[in-house]
C-alpha cells in the first residue's frame, strides 16, 4: 500500500509533539530599558479569500505592532515587516510562541532601528493554509502579498516601497515565506525564513488503507475536527496543493486512491514545493536586498534548509544561512528578537 505523503519529519514538527496545543518556548530576558510598543488587534477583509469550498473566513484577525516612536512622532513612516505563523496555530498562539511584544521591544532596545511588525491568522478548516492559493482553502498567497499589505498601507504610516518592506515566517510560516517571496518580488524587499518546511515532498513509504479510508469517510470539512494531527495535516496539504472543485464533499484530491499511488496528484503537490520552484523563479529571487534561513541543528527540516542555501548560492543569489543550537521551536523567540528583527533592520529601506 502507497501511504499519503507525510512530507516526512516536516510535518511531524509542524506541531512540536505533534500536539495542536500551545508549544511552550523559552523567551529571551527582558532587556533593561526596552521602551514598550503597541499591538493592536485588527480585522482584514481578504477578497481573495471570499468564496472558498471549506467555508474559511474571508475576515481575517491580524496584531499590528507599532514602535515605541510611532506614536511620539506622528509626521514619520516605518517599514513593515510581515511574519507568518506556523501550521495548526493561530495568530494568538503565534504571539506567545515568540513572547511579542517582549521580543519586538528587546529588539529595538538593543539597536534594531524601529519598524512596524504584522501578523496574519492563516489558520483554516484543517489547521493551515499553506499560503497558498487553492479554490478549496480560498487564495492566501493574495491575501499576504496583495490584500494586506494594501490595507496596512492606507492605514498606518508606512513606507509603502518593497525596499521597505519585510516579510518572514517559521516552519509554515518559512514556507510560506519561500513561497510568496519567489512569486512577489514586486511586494517584498527582503526574505528571512526561519526552520522553513515543505520545501520538498518525501519518498513515499508502506503502510496500511486505514489512514485514506478514514479521510474518505469525512462527510464535510468541519469533520477533520476529530482526526489525528497527522490526518489534518495531510488534509490541509491536499486542500492547498491539490484542490478540486469537483469532489465533495472534501473539495480536494488525495495523492493515493484505494490504495494506489496518484502521479498526477504528486506531481502537483511537487510543484508546489520552493526546492523545485527555484530554478523558475531564481531571477525573482535575484532583486531581493537580502535572504536569510536559519534552522535548529536538530530540527529535521535542516537538510532541505541547507538544500535550499546551496540552491541560492547556485545560482549566485547572496543569501545568509545559520544553523544554531536547538530543535524546531526552541530557539525561535530568541532568533525573532537576536537575528530575524536586527536582519530586516539591515536590510530593508528607512525613511530619513
Amino acid at each position: 500500500m502507497i501511504r499519503l505523503p507525510l512530507l516526512a519529519a516536516a510535518l511531524a514538527l509542524f506541531g512540536a509533539a505533534s500536539a495542536p496545543a500551545q508549544v511552550a518556548t523559552p523567551a529571551p530576558p527582558p532587556v533593561a530599558g526596552a521602551k514598550p510598543v503597541t499591538v493592536e488587534r485588527i480585522t482584514v477583509h481578504a477578497p481573495s479569500v471570499e468564496g472558498n469550498l471549506e467555508g474559511n473566513s474571508a475576515d481575517r484577525a491580524v496584531l499590528v505592532v507599532l514602535p515605541p516612536g510611532y506614536r511620539s512622532h506622528p509626521k514619520q513612516r516605518y517599514p513593515v515587516v510581515y511574519a507568518l505563523h506556523g501550521y495548526s496555530i493561530g495568530v494568538e498562539q503565534w504571539v506567545k510562541e515568540i513572547h511579542v511584544p517582549q521580543t519586538v521591544e528587546g529588539a529595538f532596545a538593543q539597536g534594531t532601528r524601529e519598524m512596524i511588525v504584522v501578523l496574519p491568522d492563516s489558520k483554516t478548516m484543517h489547521n493551515g493554509s499553506f499560503y497558498s492559493s487553492s479554490v478549496t482553502v480560498g487564495d492566501f498567497e493574495t491575501f499576504v502579498a496583495r490584500n494586506l499589505v494594501a490595507y496596512i498601507d492606507g492605514h498606518y504610516r508606512t513606507l509603502a516601497d518593497r525596499r521597505s518592506r519585510g516579510l518572514a515566517g517559521h516552519s509554515m510560516g518559512g514556507y510560506g515565506t519561500a513561497r510568496i517571496g519567489m512569486k512577489h518580488p514586486e511586494t517584498f524587499g527582503a526574505l528571512y525564513m526561519m526552520s522553513p518546511c515543505c520545501l520538498s515532498t518525501r519518498a513515499l513509504g508502506q503502510t496500511d488503507a486505514a489512514a485514506e479510508a478514514t479521510i474518505r469517510a469525512l462527510r464535510s470539512p468541519a469533520d477533520s475536527a476529530s482526526l489525528p494531527w497527522g490526518l489534518r495535516a495531510q488534509l490541509a496539504t491536499a486542500a492547498a496543493w491539490s484542490p478540486d472543485p469537483k469532489a465533495p464533499p472534501l473539495f480536494l484530491d488525495l495523492p493515493v486512491k484505494d490504495g494506489v499511488s496518484q502521479p498526477d496528484v504528486l506531481a502537483r503537490w511537487a510543484a508546489n514545493a520552493p526546492l523545485a520552484m527555484l530554478d523558475q523563479y531564481a531571477g525573482n529571487l535575484k532583486r531581493y536586498a537580502a535572504i536569510g534561513i536559519d534552522v535548529g541543528d536538530r530540527d529535521g527540516l535542516k537538510d532541505d534548509a541547507a538544500r535550499l542555501h546551496d540552491g541560492l548560492d547556485r545560482y549566485g543569489i547572496a543569501n545568509s544561512f545559520t544553523v544554531y543550537p536547538g530543535d524546531h521551536v526552541s530557539g525561535v523567540a530568541g532568533r525573532v528578537q537576536g537575528a530575524m528583527l536586527p536582519f530586516f533592520g539591515r536590510a530593508l529601506a528607512f525613511g530619513r
